[in-house]
């Protein structure tokens, strides 16, 4: 049986040597097994409960206040149709202006929680991974 030219096929990792492999090896570094137990104790730890507290303190009220403004566009566009025609400039509507917005207000608040996360989750998740794969070993 003949084999086919990669190039023929179309393989997009024709051009990779064929001992490439892109997926981590599974040896010995791989973290052990972690019982029910660990997790419990982990879940109810002070840092876990801190890490859940400040997750929440920012979560809850973003996405509180991204639907109120998401509902508030959509209410506006069906019952104010002649405040969303408002022109702003040239043919540029209100309603566009505020649409357009929407999609602002979701690239900042994706911002805003990378830079939350950064600061105030990460170096308290990485501490709690670390002591409890360090205890599973």
């Amino acid at each position: 049986m003949a084999t086919q030219d990669p190039v023929s096929t179309g393989d997009p990792e024709r051009h990779l040597p064929a001992d490439h492999n892109p997926l981590p090896a599974l040896d010995a570094d791989q973290p052990a097994a972690l019982s029910a137990s660990a997790f419990e104790e982990v879940q109810s730890s002070a840092e876990f409960i801190e890490l859940r507290s400040r997750f929440r303190r920012f979560a809850f009220p973003m996405t509180a206040a991204f639907l109120i403004w998401y509902f508030a566009y959509v209410l506006l566009s069906t019952y104010a149709e002649s405040f969303m025609n408002i022109r702003v400039f040239g043919n540029v509507s209100l309603g566009i202006l505020l649409g357009l917005l929407q999609f602002v207000t979701t690239f900042l608040i994706t911002w805003l929680y990378i830079r939350h996360a950064n600061k105030n989750l990460d170096p308290i998740a990485t501490s709690l991974r670390n002591k409890f794969e360090g205890s599973a070993k």
